[in-house]
């Protein structure tokens, strides 16, 4: 029996996945459990439906992120950091206060957890800071690193 899946189930297939099922293990599992619906006309319609809206959210994303990339690779941050005697820097800059201080300066959420900083920095200077927006697109951002007054 042809089965849709609407969950991933272990060891038979992923969500949207047409699958062949024993008919006792379809319908008395699968399709019980609302793990997944036969696939019958109206059903496969759906499901064709489904992914073609799924596919046109996903290309909106993409360019919606692409967009934010250029538009961060055109602006830059201030961050400033405690020092010490001889320009020493107290502590780092971490992806944290970068994402405060562009939220601070360009009114705009970014998650620190999309910062890549491939190490704390330490020292003052202008930095590239890499942001990854989407799976397919890395922006790039200008952290200027300064002094404290």
């Amino acid at each position: 029996m042809k089965i849709i899946l609407l969950e991933d189930v272990k060891n038979v297939g992923k969500k949207g996945d047409i699958v062949e099922a024993a008919e006792g293990y379809a319908r008395n599992f699968l399709i019980k459990k609302n793990l997944g619906v036969e696939a019958n006309s109206a059903n496969m319609n759906d499901l064709k439906l489904q992914k073609s809206n799924e596919a046109k959210i996903a290309k909106e994303q993409l360019q919606a992120a692409q967009d934010f990339a250029k538009e961060l690779s055109q602006k830059d941050i201030t961050v400033s950091i405690r020092a010490g005697e001889g320009g020493r820097t107290f502590g780092s800059v971490t992806a944290k206060e970068i994402a405060q201080a562009y939220k601070e300066q360009c009114g705009v959420d970014i998650d620190k957890k999309k910062i890549q900083l491939t190490e704390p920095i330490k020292n003052f200077g202008v930095y590239d800071v890499k942001i990854k927006l989407h799976p397919q697109v890395t922006g790039s951002l200008k952290v200027k690193v300064k002094e404290q007054d």
